[in-house]
């Protein structure tokens, strides 16, 4: 059985090409970013911690991973640096081993969610691996839950991977496909 961030990566790279731009709107210390720079044409990463951009650029350096613009600002100014784009990876909590009080917040998450939702491409693909073990994770969590609760099914289709016997608030995977505008019934 595949693990929720497992999972995530496989739901993204399932639509991904070398043709995409992409989106890791939480680049922490860079695993997401160098996933993403595998397989699509450009990564946007963003973070607001210097020390996530210099981990991150370290970890692409040592794969010889290219295409890849990390931006030391709020993922709620993506549409500040893309367009359009295929698909978007969050992961939502604090910086592992770093400082714990510098957090996702629901107000800017929301807003950068709402963002990628209007940029994203039909057939496109957002995944936000949830971690709310932590001091204001549960108001995040629940404020991700109601945003992705109230999309419109005709044009998102959105689901939840979770475990259901694990202890400590274990993290959880919402995923999010924007639908292309005619289906087969």
């Amino acid at each position: 059985m595949l693990r929720p961030l497992e999972m995530a990566h496989q739901f993204l790279a399932e639509v991904i090409t070398k043709e995409d731009v992409v989106v890791d709107a939480t680049m922490g210390n860079g695993h997401d970013t160098a996933f993403l720079a595998q397989l699509a044409g450009q990564v946007y990463a963003f973070d607001i911690q210097e020390q996530a951009l210099v981990n991150t650029q370290e970890r692409l350096e040592k794969l010889g991973l290219q295409h890849v613009r990390l931006i030391l600002d709020g993922h709620q100014h993506v549409d500040q640096y893309v367009e359009t784009l295929k698909a978007a990876i969050f992961n939502l909590g604090y910086l592992p081993s770093a400082d714990k009080s510098v957090i996702t917040l629901p107000a800017t998450t929301i807003e950068a969610m709402e963002k990628i939702c209007a940029r994203l491409e039909k057939g496109g693909r957002m995944a936000i691996m949830i971690y709310y073990g932590h001091e204001g994770g549960d108001i995040e969590r629940d404020a991700v839950l109601d945003f992705v609760s109230q999309l419109p099914q005709k044009d998102y289709t959105a689901t939840i991977y979770r475990t259901l016997n694990q202890v400590n608030q274990p993290p959880f995977l919402v995923m999010i496909e924007k639908l292309e505008s005619y289906r087969h019934g």
